[in-house]
């Protein structure tokens, strides 16, 4: 056992259940799991790693809750750049099916790197096209060398233009290989153990790009193997206009006839349920994922986020893809939820505590774990420390260091642990090359738009 001491924090925000900040604090860490927190006088002794972290804030690892990592390598395509999510998505089509596993590998370190800086210590990311023997496999062999704790979906899509689906006929699967690979990933790589560093995730891409008998067959095999289960939905007119032509309802009443409710579900994006669905969906105890800057991207609106969690609704952040948001910064995107926000609802509900708790303990919850995105004994190893006398938190952490976080330029962390490993330290990440990686990433990058 490997005991760690981090000591002298000038502030510890611990987004427990008392919500607790702990002024000059220390933390104790045995192995991968946390076993004690509170003000430094009381935890001082010896242990076999100490680590100084005065003049630094401490807070849980940040939950990034949807993501696609392969699309770092189409990041501001020019004929994408000022197209709503239809057009953007036919733009890219025929670009993500030249995939292949050494760009995915690639593109997964890129946004693992940018996630861990940015002081995200777990992801859950959303690939739904697997071309040119591109495989799960990949991508978890990719985030696993940098030690983010990664919920990977075995995303899908069946339903090509040729059925009446937006992607092209090229990148669809057969549904039959779709849920014998889903199967696959989930008995090979799935841990259900508390504090585990990989999940499987059962996510169909959306209602335009798969079939019902899909989104069932996918939701019954995710039950039996006790997964959870995820999707976009609602996230923009031309998906409900696509939704009541083709099947006759909106997007959310497509999702609750395929039973696609519950708390073992969470949707990405949800900008456009009607009042009444978000009242159904919280009392189903449905998540979501809100990604504010990707939705602004894309011109598709302003999600209900409020609204949803007063609903019931779990709430959590994510970034969206690195061709819609074009970067992978989790507590950017923290402040982007504050001040779109606050646009339609009331600046003194919407804060920046709020929304710093929806990237922690809200996208734990969306997740479906109580073990990650807070610093309380037993819970996992997951800190992220940040300097309070940069240039960018200058008078703003001397006044409320939590909320310069949010209100000033977001930094990024100058310390980073996750399951109990130092990941970054003194703003370096650590265990990897990165003008290699970019350059790596860059040579994929121009192969597929070449």
């Amino acid at each position: 056992m490997t005991t760690t001491l981090i000591r002298n924090a000038e502030l510890i925000a611990t987004f427990d259940d008392a919500e607790r900040e702990i002024p000059n604090a220390s933390l104790r860490l045995e192995d991968d799991r946390i076993v004690a927190v509170g003000p430094a006088d009381e935890l001082d002794g010896p242990a076999d790693i100490v680590i100084d972290a005065r003049g630094h804030i401490l807070l849980p690892g940040l939950v990034n809750t949807h993501h696609h990592f392969y699309q770092t390598l189409t990041r501001n395509l020019p004929a994408g750049q000022n197209a709503e999510l239809f057009d953007w998505l036919v733009t890219h089509y025929p670009i993500w099916a030249r995939l292949d596993p050494e760009s995915l590998f690639a593109a997964s370190q890129v946004a693992a790197a940018e996630l861990l800086l940015s002081g995200c210590a777990t992801a859950a990311d959303h690939t739904y096209l697997w071309p040119n023997g591109a495989r799960i496999d990949d991508q978890i062999a990719a985030v696993s060398e940098l030690g983010l704790r990664f919920h990977a979906s075995r995303g899908s899509m069946s339903v090509g233009e040729s059925q009446g689906g937006l992607p092209p006929d090229s990148v669809v699967e057969s549904e039959r290989e779709i849920l014998d690979d889903t199967q696959r990933a989930i008995e090979r790589y799935h841990d259900a153990s508390e504090r585990a560093m990989t999940r499987i995730v059962v996510a169909p891409c959306s209602p335009f790009s798969v079939s019902p008998e899909l989104m069932r067959d996918s939701a019954e095999l995710a039950r039996q193997h006790g997964v959870h289960l995820h999707t976009h939905l609602a996230e923009t007119r031309d998906e409900e206009a696509y939704c009541r032509e083709r099947f006759g309802c909106t997007p959310v009443e497509y999702a609750e006839r395929l039973g696609w409710v519950g708390d073992d579900v969470w949707f990405a994006h949800m900008v456009h349920p009607h009042a009444d669905e978000i009242t159904r969906l919280g009392r189903h105890g449905c998540g979501a994922a809100h990604c504010p800057s990707s939705n602004m991207r894309l011109g598709s609106g302003i999600a209900p986020l409020m609204k949803m969690h007063r609903a019931g609704m779990r709430i959590g952040i994510g970034v969206d893809g690195s061709a819609s948001n074009d970067g992978s910064h989790l507590l950017a995107e923290a402040r982007q939820a504050m001040l779109l926000g606050r646009l339609e609802g009331d600046p003194g509900e919407i804060t920046a505590r709020r929304m710093l708790w929806f990237a922690t303990r809200g996208g734990a919850a969306v997740l479906g774990r109580d073990d990650i995105g807070q610093l309380a004994v037993g819970k996992a190893a997951d800190i992220i420390g940040f300097r309070l006398d940069t240039l960018a938190l200058a008078g703003g952490a001397l006044h409320d260091p939590l909320a310069s976080l949010v209100f000033c330029q977001p930094p990024t962390v100058d310390l980073s642990i996750v399951g109990g490993v130092r990941r970054v330290e003194d703003g370096r990440l650590l265990g990897i090359d990165l003008e290699t990686l970019v350059a790596r990433h860059n040579a994929s990058a121009r192969r597929l738009v070449a």
